[in-house]
Formats: C-alpha cells, structure tokens, sequence
C-alpha cells in the first residue's frame, strides 16, 4: 500500500479535478462536482464530502445547509489519477433541484425525458 497524497493527483489549470458522487448503497451516479486538493484533503479528514463551488470560489460541503448530506465511505481514484470517484452515503436528494440524482434528464431520439420528479 502506498501512503496518499492529494498534491499526486492531475488537477486542471484552474486546480480542479471532477468528483463522480455515487450512493454507495443503490449505485446510483448522483452528480459531479469538483474539487481542488484542500477540499479532498478535507473529505477525507472529516468524512463530509467537501467541494469546490466554482461560482462561489469556496468550499461547499455537501448538505450544509440543506441538510442532504454526503458522507464518505470510500474515495476511488482514477487510472489517470485525474478524476475521483466518491462512494457516499446520501441522505435526501443530492440535486439542488431536489432530485434524488443531477443526472434526470434522458436524450432519447433527440428528445429529452424527465426520469424523475422533485422529491417532496
């Protein structure tokens, strides 16, 4: 076993690599964000999946004001080592649309379909 290092990872030009969220009970893809290496360094210290926003140009963790939390159970790493997957433990929709999933949207035939509607 080898020792991890946040700083090995490939990041973007802007610091960045993308985090696939997967729920690690169902398997379900529930969205894609970013991080920056203090933000995988945080999740994996606090076990509270922290991004990166970049809109807001700071850390978000997931859920802290919503209450829909992600916690960490395990953190995968690419074979580029440039994207992460992170398997968590999702409490309500990981959507801010209030979605179980970001991903509810099918192209089918050139036509979208929605695959789910807000949780109430």
């Amino acid at each position: 076993m080898t020792r991890f290092d946040p700083e090995t990872l490939t990041y973007n030009d802007q610091g960045l690599l993308p985090v696939i969220a997967q729920d690690h009970a169902s398997g379900e893809v529930l969205m894609l964000a970013w991080m920056n290496a203090d933000a995988v360094a945080q999740t994996l210290e606090t076990r509270k999946v922290t991004y990166w926003s970049r809109s807001r140009q700071a850390f978000w963790i997931k859920g802290e004001s919503s209450g829909h939390t992600q916690t960490l159970i395990d953190l995968r790493v690419d074979c580029d080592r440039d994207c992460l997957l992170a398997v968590v433990e999702q409490v309500g929709p990981a959507c801010h649309t209030n979605r179980r999933s970001c991903l509810y949207t099918s192209v089918e035939d050139g036509t979208e379909r929605e695959l789910m509607k807000p949780e109430s």
